[in-house]
């Protein structure tokens, strides 16, 4: 299952950053921040709880830029 997530981000280069630590989160099968459409699409792993494993995924951004966002509410 793949869903797209509105986010704040400052620099590309961050948006870099965040989408490898996405990657990295358990539950994620891919990743892919568009830091010019300010959104993250994630790929879940089958059987992966997609609102629980995003929140893993904020909180692993938040390591790389503290002052990012990611809507977890459509």
């Amino acid at each position: 299952m793949k869903k797209t997530y509105k986010i704040e981000v400052d620099c590309a280069n961050c948006a870099n950053l965040m989408e490898e630590e996405a990657k990295k989160t358990k539950g994620v099968k891919n990743a892919t921040v568009n830091f010019i459409f300010q959104k993250i699409e994630v790929e879940f792993n089958d059987g992966a709880d997609p609102e629980i494993v995003m929140k893993d995924v904020l909180k692993n951004c938040k390591k790389i830029e503290e002052e990012c966002e990611i809507y977890l509410t459509r």
